[in-house]
């Protein structure tokens, strides 16, 4: 470890040589704390104590007798190859359509089959068209939209058996609301225009009134 310098290694192998544990362990103690200033952008990174520990032993190279606040790593852990990670789902063909529409398609198939789960998975359909009409920016046919949903749930959402997502319920649930929302706000705009035309004609009638009085 190169980074720490010859006057690091020197007085890892002076520690080593102390008789006692309890002299090595304070000893150890004084060079993490130089190992910290010698390097101190490790105090930005999480667990740097540990690390600095870890650190030390490795210097030692894996014989050093004290007291430490952390288990010492083995040369096999140490050795030891991380874990190869997995590719994300959204890859290619599915990358815009984000990773709520995967967390969504999980909770949809914890769901117990019923009206809830299938309404579930409509809304799911119903947004990864709108995402994939937003990106590609042309019209994609619903077949593609369920094939895309059942690979990504990896087999377990299936929407074959509706003609398409318009004739879903939650479509025309929704354009129900919005129709009655619109008719809602046309009755009350009619009722204040209502109420102004009067305010209007009781004003003029009491003006007229007081003329005839003068």
């Amino acid at each position: 470890m190169p980074e720490y310098g010859r006057i690091i290694q020197q007085l890892v192998e002076r520690c080593k040589e102390l008789p006692t544990k309890e002299e090595r362990s304070e000893m150890a103690m004084a060079i993490i704390d130089f190992m910290g200033q010698r390097n101190p952008q490790l105090r930005d990174e999480e667990n740097y104590k540990h690390k600095l520990w870890d650190h030390l032993f490795i210097l030692a190279e894996y014989d050093l007798d004290v007291e430490s606040p952390y288990p010492f790593p083995t040369r096999e852990q140490l050795a030891e190859k991380p874990k190869k990670m997995e590719y994300p789902k959204l890859q290619g063909d599915f990358k815009f359509y984000g990773k709520s529409i995967l967390q969504l398609i999980e909770k949809a198939i914890e769901l117990e089959p019923g009206d809830e789960k299938e309404a579930l998975i409509e809304v799911i359909a119903n947004n990864m068209k709108k995402s994939y009409n937003v990106y590609n920016k042309e019209h994609v046919t619903d077949d593609v939209i369920f094939r895309h949903l059942k690979e990504l749930s990896e087999n377990r959402l299936d929407l074959t058996g509706i003609e398409s997502l318009e004739k879903s319920k939650i479509y025309y649930t929704s354009n129900n609301n919005s129709g009655r929302n619109n008719s809602n706000n046309s009755g009350r705009n009619s009722n204040s225009n209502n109420n102004n035309n009067k305010n209007q004609t009781n004003k003029r009638r009491h003006n007229n009134n007081h003329k005839n009085r003068k």
